[in-house]
């Protein structure tokens, strides 16, 4: 069973699927409300603590399937502090893989639980932001 929650907040309708368990993803698109689990209430409660500047962490079960590699780089982008951007080079480097800059860019995207997961910290090395799953 997938349950989910969309909440406001200040970068539009996110919603939030859980497996009763876990988090499982969260996408920036509306969607219904299909049940109640407490690891879903803490999210929100996170989240919009989050959003409001009163949190910098989140302290939330997560259920993330990917290759080593993605789990690699997604561990690493947890590592990154609240306030702080750095670079796909950065990232890399971070992940153990200081080549393979174009494949940390691509784990980046896909990362189904952004914000926990903060790939919004990672940018170009001249500076500007690059593609985002979701958009710029």
């Amino acid at each position: 069973m997938i349950y989910s929650v969309c909440i406001d907040s200040p970068v539009g309708s996110v919603a939030v699927f859980s497996d009763g368990e876990y988090i499982t993803e969260i996408a920036f698109e509306k969607c219904e409300n299909i049940g109640k689990t407490n690891v879903l209430s803490n999210c929100v409660r996170q989240l919009k603590e989050y959003f409001d500047g009163e949190r910098k962490e989140f302290c939330v079960p997560l259920k993330i399937e990917g290759s080593k590699f993605q789990k690699r780089v997604w561990n690493a982008l947890c590592k990154i502090q609240y306030g702080t951007v750095i670079s796909y080079k950065q990232l890399a480097e971070m992940s153990g893989s200081p080549n393979a800059y174009r494949a940390v860019g691509k784990a980046n995207g896909k990362n189904r639980i952004p914000i926990i997961i903060p790939c919004h910290r990672v940018i170009n090395e001249n500076g500007e932001i690059g593609g985002y799953s979701s958009g710029i």
